[in-house]
């Protein structure tokens, strides 16, 4: 099976600043979908270590890496730095369809909840 590579674009959120969005600032993802585009628990087990987080932003301080976590029913962007804040955790992101041009929405680590648009998804071998 493969893994996906999603990109994340920070949507049109004006509660919280960015009216009109800002494709500078997300998240690239490498994420174990099933054929309906939802995360897989099992295909991430087996490959835990390739699936993988990239905060992105023009900001130095908010950029970060790390891993794609599943506890429980709930999945979470976990940082392997503590300057890089607390992991994050995605609502209801196993719920969700993960597929270009879906909206998901990521907890940040300053406490606002944003909005973010699948811009990019390309299979990758895992």
């Amino acid at each position: 099976m493969a893994l996906t590579r999603l990109t994340l674009r920070l949507s049109r959120n004006p509660e919280a600043g960015f009216p009109g969005g800002d494709d500078s600032r997300g998240y690239v993802i490498t994420a174990p979908l099933d054929k309906d585009g939802k995360l897989d628990a099992a295909l991430w087990r087996a490959n835990k270590k390739a699936c993988t987080v990239l905060r992105f932003s023009p900001d130095e301080d908010e950029k970060a890496d790390g891993w794609l976590t599943h506890r429980g029913s709930n999945w979470f962007f976990h940082y392997d730095e503590e300057q890089e804040g607390p992991d994050e955790p995605v609502y209801k992101l196993g719920e969700h369809t993960l597929r270009h041009g879906d909206y998901v929405t990521i907890h940040e680590a300053d406490g606002d909840d944003l909005v973010h648009k699948i811009t990019e998804a390309t299979e990758v071998k895992a």
